[in-house]
């Protein structure tokens, strides 16, 4: 059997399989890619590099690693609102292996190079990673149930954080050197990546049905680029700044996740990365994935918002109730954990996905996605620059409190004020405009919509 003709009947039973096994299949298919990634991305924050022969400067070198990657990485998602909107369907499978692999090279080097030139093996690991999840959701975008195959795309990332540190703790307790640590568990992963990229190569691109309902995805010009940003102007403005904080609160409780559960009394409770991950992976996805029923795309925007702000509720309310002593540890970390992905991950492609869907402008939510994320991630750059060179003398669960007290509140008063803007655009009689573009509710009512 030819690989052409396996893609062939594979293509073909997708295209007329029952909505429950498209979204089984291309889910999963798509979480196993998004997994295996971290397994490049995030096993080295496992080990603590307490004592490091070689390494010449005053900054701590974990410190230094972290924030070599996360340049890279923010870098890689500014390089990443070009490549991705441009990228052709048919090349985004060789594109995700190729840059992954360029990932695990890095972290060969990682382990040949002296530690003083470690940040830089680092540094070229996050730049090959950062356009990983606007190449997979772009298999996923623009469908009628882009929301359950988004859902479970996002729990990759919730769950895979924890997982891929876990086998990178277990590693080291085996006796691997911590510099050669996250190559390893990247080798461990590689079969995963291939059959999970092949798997998504073999989906049919969106239907005429798909297209009437969330409007035709394509490639995206500079200029079409452009005139997007300039469409959504300032309600784009307000998501991103709540997106900043966000994502510098993230990356900091997933970067030092093992120092937070150190000084939490779970030193070398290796298992404690992943089963503190499992029900907030399994919240998100279920409420999420739930949204896939809202067939109105304002409505559906809407509710994204909403989700945005429960989940700050929750982050900021489980905060305070663990310094009040009414939260133990563990549920402390679950439960802001789950606020913060809640808040997190409808900006990572459901929301918007919907929101192109609700302008009827033919493009990709990708670009929408990158903009936001390059960003966040210039913003976790920041954070971990003030606190490395400005010396903050926090402990590790004080600095993630107060990070979460000061997310929940800014980020409640920016996603208020989205929701006034979003719905101050609400079209009327006279106009068919909703954030600069043709408004779309459920299926299109005019031929301008596209």
């Amino acid at each position: 059997m030819s690989a052409a003709n396996a893609k062939g009947r594979i293509g073909r039973w997708l295209t007329q399989a029952p909505p429950w096994a498209f979204a089984a299949y291309g889910g999963l298919a798509a979480f196993a890619a998004y997994f295996s990634m971290y397994a490049y991305r995030k096993p080295f924050a496992a080990a603590d590099y307490g004592d490091i022969a070689g390494w010449p400067f005053a900054l701590d070198f974990k410190i230094a690693l972290v924030i070599a990657q996360v340049a890279g990485y923010a870098l890689s998602k500014l390089v990443g609102i070009k490549v991705v909107s441009e990228m052709p369907p048919g090349r985004r499978a060789a594109a995700i292996l190729i840059l992954v692999g360029g990932a695990e090279v890095a972290l060969v080097l990682l382990g040949v190079l002296p530690p003083a030139f470690a940040p830089l093996a680092l540094f070229a690991n996050g730049l090959g990673l950062g356009m990983i999840w606007g190449l997979v959701f772009g298999f996923l975008e623009g469908r009628r149930l882009s929301e359950a195959l988004g859902a479970m795309l996002c729990a990759s990332f919730i769950l895979a954080s924890g997982v891929v540190k876990s086998v990178g703790k277990a590693l080291l307790l085996m006796g691997v050197q911590e510099l050669w640590m996250p190559a390893l568990t990247g080798l461990l992963f590689a079969p995963l990546l291939f059959i999970a990229v092949a798997g998504l190569a073999q989906m049919p691109p969106p239907d005429a049905a798909d297209e009437a309902e969330r409007v035709r995805r394509a490639p995206m010009s500079a200029r079409d680029r452009m005139a997007l940003l300039a469409a959504h102007g300032p309600v784009l403005a307000v998501l991103v700044a709540v997106y900043v904080l966000l994502t510098a609160v993230r990356d900091f409780r997933d970067n030092f996740s093992a120092e937070i559960w150190a000084e939490l009394g779970f030193k070398d409770a290796a298992a404690m990365f992943s089963v503190s991950e499992l029900p907030i992976a399994v919240a998100v996805l279920a409420a999420l994935a739930a949204l896939s029923r809202v067939k109105d795309n304002r409505r559906a925007v809407g509710f994204n918002l909403a989700f945005i702000a429960g989940g700050l509720v929750l982050l900021g309310a489980s905060t305070g109730l663990h310094q009040a002593g009414m939260l133990g540890p563990v549920a402390w970390m679950t439960a802001s954990g789950a606020g913060l992905y809640l808040a997190y991950t409808p900006f990572n492609g459901i929301l918007f996905d919907r929101m192109i869907a609700a302008t009827g402008t033919v493009g990709t939510a990708g670009f929408l996605i990158y903009v936001a994320d390059a960003s966040g991630y210039v913003g976790s750059v920041a954070l971990l620059l003030v606190k490395a060179l400005a010396r903050l003398d926090l402990d590790w669960i004080a600095f993630l409190a107060n990070l979460a007290y000061v997310t929940s509140l800014a980020g409640l008063v920016g996603t208020a004020a989205a929701t006034l803007l979003f719905n101050g655009r609400r079209p009327g009689k006279s106009s068919r405009q909703s954030l600069g573009g043709p408004y779309v509710s459920g299926a299109p009512s005019a031929p301008c919509d596209r």
